[in-house]
């Protein structure tokens, strides 16, 4: 069953077309959400070097707590920071110092390509393995929205960790068997946007224009839930739990009531399993332009 990880992306930018404060938390509200977290079991954070100030904000709170939670912390190169630059290898290497100073670490549990791409350029590849034999790393990955680049990172032989996006909506996953292929060849998966950046809680009413057809798939899920008498954010994060295959569940929230309720629902499993087993059934090949944000503003990805 995963476990779950905290994300920071809310710690350190406005982020979400629901959010419901309107503003990243202050620093005192972040520091209180660490503490939360790991009084009640979390010990994996997510961030990256392109969620503006959470490096910073993260690096402050386990220089202020020094070593005692023993926290592992994930974060990721910078999208397209190589672009028409040279030397790949001596960007990469920077790049992961930088966040390594920000965080206040000396070892990062895992250094993510955010920039899917990057995965078939050797050099970048190449950079990433150097770092993880200096000891500047434990673990390599990628986080990837097409499955293709998932894939790639499976050939490579030499990623550790893929982070994809899973949820009610976005089953690829599991039922284009790429997790369980990742699972064969050794590779840890976490899993992000279980509430598709706070989509699946808004009012139908309330969806903007560009995603009105996001609409029906929402309406049928609140059906079912409805049939079943089930808790929404329970069912969202129990869909999620039940994957034995998924290491991580990442999920970012952005006060401390919702950690507090997001920690308490994942961990009842009062969701009923045939509940869950609708859901998977009846919800199938959502269009890219309702599951991946990147498509949301502009209609390209980013």
């Amino acid at each position: 069953m995963p476990e779950l990880c905290l994300g920071t992306v809310q710690f350190g930018m406005k982020y979400g077309i629901n959010n419901q404060i309107g503003r990243q938390p202050a620093r005192d509200e972040s520091f209180e959400m660490l503490d939360y977290a790991v009084d009640h079991g979390i010990d994996t954070i997510d961030t990256a070097a392109a969620y503006g100030e959470a490096e910073e904000i993260i690096g402050s709170y386990l220089r202020v707590r020094g070593k005692k939670h023993k926290l592992k912390v994930i974060s990721k190169l910078r999208p397209n920071v190589i672009e028409g630059r040279k030397p790949a290898e001596k960007i990469v290497t920077e790049e992961c110092k930088n966040s390594l100073h920000r965080l206040s670490v000396e070892q990062l549990d895992g250094y993510l390509l955010h920039t899917p791409e990057y995965i078939y350029q050797e050099e970048v590849l190449a950079a990433l393995v150097d770092l993880k034999k200096e000891g500047y790393v434990k673990n390599i990955g990628v986080s990837i929205y097409d499955l293709k680049e998932g894939y790639a990172a499976i050939d490579t032989g030499v990623v550790d960790y893929i982070q994809l996006p899973y949820s009610i909506l976005d089953q690829r996953g599991i039922k284009e068997g790429f997790i369980c292929a990742a699972k064969g060849a050794g590779i840890k998966i976490f899993t992000r946007s279980a509430f598709l950046q706070g989509l699946f809680m808004m009012e139908p009413g309330l969806v903007p224009e560009h995603l009105q057809k996001a609409v029906p798939y929402l309406e049928k899920i609140e059906k079912i839930l409805e049939q079943y008498e089930a808790d929404k954010i329970s069912a969202i994060l129990q869909f999620v739990k039940q994957e034995k295959q998924i290491d991580y569940l990442v999920f970012g929230v952005e006060k401390i009531e919702q950690l507090e309720e997001d920690i308490r629902k994942a961990d009842q499993a009062d969701v009923p399993k045939e509940c869950l087993q609708q859901l998977k059934k009846e919800i199938n090949n959502v269009a890219q332009a309702i599951i991946f944000p990147s498509l949301w503003a502009d209609g390209k990805k980013g």
